[in-house]
């Protein structure tokens, strides 16, 4: 399962602006929960833990648990409004998931067989492009990781989305080019060891 934030937030009395206005006065994001089959329901998050997750970015692509008065609410996010002014989130809106909502999600990405990659054991550097890939998943069965073999991997290679294998059901959100994910760097002045003993056979014929 996908890495989950979690935001505590409290059931908010009144729709309307005057309740907005009075949530914001607090130190209060207001927002709303939705679908799911249920009904919508209001909420208040404190501005300062909003604030906190939307620095670190990816928020409209992140998994998350907001918990209302003690129930869980596994949600996406699907809209943050900002003050245009101060760029300061002033609303924030959340769709509940079902086992079989589709969602874009970043999934981080291993490196399988480091210790054992010919390129790394020659010298090479491995050259990560992507330590996440955005991916299309469904939200009952979202991977922890996507995994990259290294095996066998050689000075120069260039690993794609492509080469990677995806688990069923999962693809990549940029469909049109084959991304890189990773390379084997060869580091600048690198002699290969059998060319070199080549080199030194020659001259002494």
């Amino acid at each position: 399962m996908g890495a989950t934030t979690t935001l505590e937030a409290t059931a908010r009395e009144g729709t309307g602006k005057g309740a907005a206005r009075t949530a914001r006065r607090n130190g209060l994001v207001p927002g709303v929960i939705y679908g799911g089959g249920e009904a919508p329901q209001p909420i208040n998050v404190k501005f300062n833990e909003l604030l906190k997750l939307l620095k670190k970015g990816k928020f409209l692509s992140s998994l998350h648990n907001v918990v209302v008065d003690g129930k869980d609410n596994r949600v996406i996010c699907r809209a943050v409004q900002r003050d245009v002014v101060k760029d300061m989130p002033t609303h924030v809106d959340f769709q509940r998931l079902s086992e079989r909502s589709r969602i874009k999600l970043f999934i981080p990405v291993e490196f399988l067989n480091q210790g054992t990659c010919p390129g790394l054991k020659r010298g090479g550097t491995l050259n990560v492009v992507r330590h996440e890939v955005e991916l299309n998943v469904t939200a009952g069965s979202i991977p922890d990781r996507i995994e990259v073999d290294l095996g066998a991997a050689q000075l120069n290679d260039v690993i794609k989305i492509s080469a990677v294998t995806l688990p069923a059901g999962v693809t990549p959100t940029i469909t049109d080019r084959d991304f890189v994910i990773c390379s084997i760097a060869t580091p600048s002045g690198f002699v290969d060891a059998g060319e070199e003993g080549e080199g030194e056979e020659a001259a002494e014929a």
